[in-house]
């Protein structure tokens, strides 16, 4: 837990001070710069690096209990340490689902035997996630959840939204919804327009997110509650969530990825494991909407949403295969090529959509370099091109849109709590 970073290039997305020099690491901790070094100090050389805190996911399904088959804990850990991340929140939709204090317990621990980031589970909104009864969300709090969602399932009535809204006002933690109206979804697999035509495959219109995003916003006003919309798709919704935060409410919303990188028109309908996801990819204008609420702040944090499924899963057609891609380990290089890179936001404000942002729906300290903050961290190579090759995930799963992809941009090593979680390059590291 003692370490010593030289010779990097220090952003701190709190001050939004970007300095060249060292950092030391103290008992997990940064410490100040003058303080006498600890006998034989581990030493990394970031000379041409970027070290700023470690990047926070807010979405990420690590599958077990029950999904073992396509991810686990330490799998799901270890592809996120390779991607930059310290902190992921484990979405609920586990078999059994995160519905009682001892699963949360035992996702939490499970993440703290593997120790290769810290995984922070979700509790569910519904008991089970069936949407008819509210969950014991102070039992489940008590025990851990981070954050309530029902992920993958909407919660069908407003009344009950409300009720669980004020809920987790009380308890102090964020209510994150997945916004889907089932009824207008139907059987659709890809987002309705003329590709799904092309495709001969039933659409999903993006009214479907946005009617749901309408009614969370009202109930969150009327509770006086805070309401994260997850992987936001549609223009519409962008729309909505700018007109709600600009009259005060307590909305957010969440990007991920592959809808910033990829629309409709890429869809291969022969090709599931890489091109089905829920909610679907949308169209150029959808795409254009998210690139805007991003830069004008109106979304305030980018997430992956990385959903790992076997080949056999996904081996069963367009229609029937199960949605949702892996993203842990592309992030950065996408996001950093599709928004900095290309010119729509500086480095500072890219990296804030992946730490500050994240921090504040989740109620954490703003993450930054100051002394004495716990030293979670990544050091990002934001000169290196590489080409995605699946084959070499850490995660057990394959199913990427962006296997042979060129991407800039990439975490040269992870650190958590002082130790290091991963390190590309071997010569980097002095023992």
């Amino acid at each position: 837990m003692n370490l010593l970073i030289r010779n990097g290039r220090l952003l701190d997305p709190v001050t939004g001070v970007e300095t060249a020099g060292d950092l030391l690491i103290i008992d997990g901790r940064i410490a100040p710069s003058t303080r006498a070094h600890p006998p034989s100090l581990p030493v990394i050389d970031a000379s041409g690096l970027v070290v700023a805190p470690g990047l926070i996911d807010l979405h990420v399904h690590l599958r077990e209990p029950g999904g073992e088959a396509a991810e686990t804990i330490e799998t799901g850990s270890r592809a996120a340490a390779r991607g930059g991340f310290t902190t992921v929140v484990a979405m609920p939709n586990t078999t059994p689902a995160h519905a009682t204090p001892e699963i949360i317990q035992l996702v939490l621990q499970r993440g703290l035997a593997v120790g290769l980031t810290r995984v922070l589970p979700s509790g569910c909104v519904t008991k089970d996630r069936k949407g008819s009864e509210l969950a014991d969300l102070a039992a489940l709090a008590a025990a851990g959840a981070a954050a309530f969602t029902d992920d993958g399932g909407v919660i069908p009535h407003a009344a009950l939204l409300e009720k669980a809204l004020r809920e987790a006002r009380r308890l102090g933690l964020v209510l994150m919804e997945h916004a889907e109206d089932h009824a207008l979804e139907k059987a659709g697999v890809m987002h309705a327009g003329e590709h799904a035509r092309r495709c001969n495959l039933p659409g999903v219109p993006s009214e479907a997110e946005a009617k749901i995003v309408a009614r969370d916003i009202a109930c969150a006003e009327a509770a006086g509650a805070a309401v994260h919309i997850q992987h936001v798709s549609a223009a519409e919704s962008v729309a909505l969530i700018r007109a709600a935060r600009a009259r005060g409410v307590h909305v957010t919303g969440e990007v991920t990825p592959h809808h910033l990188a990829l629309t409709d028109a890429e869809v291969q309908a022969d090709n599931p494991g890489a091109y089905k996801m829920n909610p679907p990819l949308r169209a150029a204008a959808d795409r254009a909407a998210l690139i805007a609420g991003l830069c004008d702040g109106t979304l305030t944090s980018l997430a992956t949403d990385h959903a790992p499924h076997t080949a056999e899963a996904k081996a069963r057609g367009f229609l029937h295969a199960p949605s949702g891609i892996v993203g842990l380990e592309t992030a950065v290089g996408v996001t950093y090529t599709e928004l900095v890179r290309k010119g729509r936001l500086d480095l500072l404000a890219w990296l804030r959509l992946w730490t500050t942002g994240p921090a504040a729906v989740l109620g954490l300290p703003p993450p930054g370099l100051a002394v004495g903050a716990v030293a979670d961290l990544v050091l990002l190579d934001l000169e290196a091109g590489w080409t995605v090759n699946p084959a070499e995930f850490a995660t057990k799963s394959r199913n990427t849109p962006f296997g042979g992809w060129q991407l800039t941009g990439r975490a040269a090593a992870t650190v958590l709590g002082g130790n290091i979680t991963w390190l590309a390059e071997a010569r980097r590291l002095q023992a």
